[in-house]
């Protein structure tokens, strides 16, 4: 996993490469007529307070910069950021050696490390207790069934068709949601209903789907050990140990070989 972003060199690098790659030689006389016959040609961009092409470039490889350096801004001094720049620019003598640097990156990075997961073992703490406490006053709530594995459920409109069984396929429209309210995934968003098997999904999709009959919009509460678990989604919207909340509508059960579940997206397990 990458714990915190390689800044400044890969970004330049590859902003000037781009730009490198462009500047091809081509014969004096072809390019003459190039631009002569050839109105596409782009013009510099006009935007307020860059005026110039090399204010644009330099604007545009600042903001990658930037947003590269964003995660760690609380670790660093822009000063001496700049500092270090000043000194490579003009070939001066930098104040550490290319040995003291690689040491103090890799010490860096130990230390990154180690935070990120103790944040990460902080945030599954914290989601632990903040799940159970929220599913207790949930359960109790009107309306709002617990199952023996803990999965929670409402009925919003329950359907008269078949109810899957574990090996089916389906074809569902839902959100997925945190305890926060925040979406994290939509096929409504995408206005695309998914297909998927039941085998491929966590276990409190797979059980909660085969609660619906064809037809039913359930919504469902599944703790963090019937969803992603301590791990969550790494790098991704859910964290260690949450707990989740979707909205589910069951539109069909798939006929074998109607579709590829392979290829499907959906709340895989």
């Amino acid at each position: 996993m990458k714990l915190f972003p390689k800044i400044a060199m890969p970004v330049l690098a590859a902003s000037l490469a781009f730009a490198v790659g462009a500047c091809k030689p081509i014969d004096k006389d072809a390019a003459t007529a190039d631009k002569k016959d050839d109105k596409s040609a782009p013009a510099t961009t006009k935007i307020a307070g860059l005026e110039t092409e090399k204010e644009q470039v330099s604007y545009m490889i600042g903001m990658d910069l930037g947003k590269s350096m964003k995660p760690i801004k609380d670790e660093i001094d822009m000063d001496t950021v700049m500092k270090a720049v000043d000194t490579v620019f003009a070939d001066g003598k930098p104040l550490m050696t290319e040995e003291q640097a690689q040491q103090i990156g890799q010490a860096f990075g130990q230390r990154m490390q180690a935070k990120k997961l103790a944040d990460m073992q902080q945030q599954a703490k914290n989601n632990v207790s903040e799940g159970a406490t929220f599913l207790a006053a949930n359960g109790k709530k009107p309306g709002v069934k617990t199952t023996p594995s803990g999965l929670q459920y409402q009925v919003l409109t329950e359907g008269k068709g078949p109810k899957p069984v574990a090996s089916d396929t389906v074809r569902v429209h839902y959100k997925g949601a945190l305890l926060d309210g925040k979406t994290f995934d939509s096929s409504y968003d995408r206005s695309q209903p998914v297909v998927f098997s039941l085998e491929q999904v966590v276990p409190g999709w797979k059980e909660g789907i085969q609660l619906m009959p064809v037809g039913s919009k359930y919504k469902l509460w599944i703790p963090s050990k019937l969803g992603y678990g301590e791990a969550g989604t790494p790098g991704g919207p859910i964290g260690p140990n949450a707990t989740l909340v979707f909205d589910v509508e069951l539109l069909e059960i798939m006929k074998p070989g109607a579709a590829d579940p392979a290829a499907a997206a959906g709340p895989a397990g």
